[in-house]
């Protein structure tokens, strides 16, 4: 039922923020990595991997395990969803995002010395002082693009009838990781609108200015991905036989 279905979309899109976006937070924010950038980007990087690969296996069975804007588009642009169902995982996605950012800023505002100001809350962005590297607005929506079709694209082969059902979740999971690896010096990463507006909501600053770019730029990765994803594994035509198709069959009747 679709109610399950949502239901499933904004719990799992909280927990991913809530946890990947708290391990964010308490390695460049509170720093509790140490002194080490590097540490950071991979304890960063395998948070997110690893609680998506831990949801596809839970809550997948029951919505896909989408809990990101950008693949609900790759779904969609696809043929593999409708539209208003495709809307709907939309509105519950983003729902679960910002209860999954005001839950953890609940549990970081009662640590002492914390702000949003000062540790902020794991958001993206560009520039200098946001991203590491201090990347333009054009090389960080290139990154958003380039980074969330490799993702998108990932999801759609391994859920895709030539994929391997056992080990989706696995591939799913890696390549979060791997997005992350290389996306957080550059933005942050995104790949997910509903993850990054949470946090710039909540944050608001150069956050909340800047968060356009990651509601953007992920959807048309996705939408990109998808397209490729249709010329790479094309629909399936059903043979029909020449009998059927030219009316010839004799109609039989089943006896009790």
């Amino acid at each position: 039922m679709l109610h399950r279905k949502l239901v499933a979309e904004a719990v799992g899109t909280a927990l991913l923020v809530f946890l990947a976006v708290g391990v964010a937070t308490l390695s460049f924010g509170f720093k509790l990595t140490g002194s080490s950038t590097s540490a950071g980007v991979v304890a960063t990087a395998f948070s997110f991997g690893l609680v998506l690969l831990a949801l596809a296996y839970t809550l997948g069975p029951v919505s896909g395990c989408h809990i990101n804007p950008a693949v609900t588009m790759g779904f969609l642009v696809s043929g593999r969803m409708k539209i208003t169902e495709a809307v709907a995982f939309w509105i519950a996605q983003f729902i679960g995002g910002i209860l999954g950012a005001l839950a953890l800023w609940g549990i970081f505002s009662g640590a002492p010395g914390y702000s949003t100001s000062n540790q902020g809350l794991g958001t993206d962005g560009w520039g200098p002082h946001v991203s590491i590297i201090g990347i333009g607005v054009g090389g960080a929506f290139a990154t958003e693009v380039i980074l969330t079709f490799v993702f998108v694209l990932v999801v759609l082969l391994a859920t895709s009838r030539i994929g391997s059902p056992g080990i989706a979740g696995l591939s799913i999971g890696f390549a979060l990781t791997m997005v992350h690896l290389i996306g957080i010096p550059l933005t942050g990463t995104s790949v997910n609108p509903a993850r990054s507006l949470g946090p710039a909501i909540i944050v608001g600053g150069k956050a909340l200015s800047q968060v356009w770019l990651f509601l953007v730029a992920p959807p048309i990765g996705g939408a990109i991905a998808a397209l490729f994803y249709r010329y790479m594994v094309p629909t399936e035509e059903v043979a029909v036989p020449t009998a059927i198709a030219e009316g010839e069959v004799e109609r039989t009747t089943a006896t009790p």
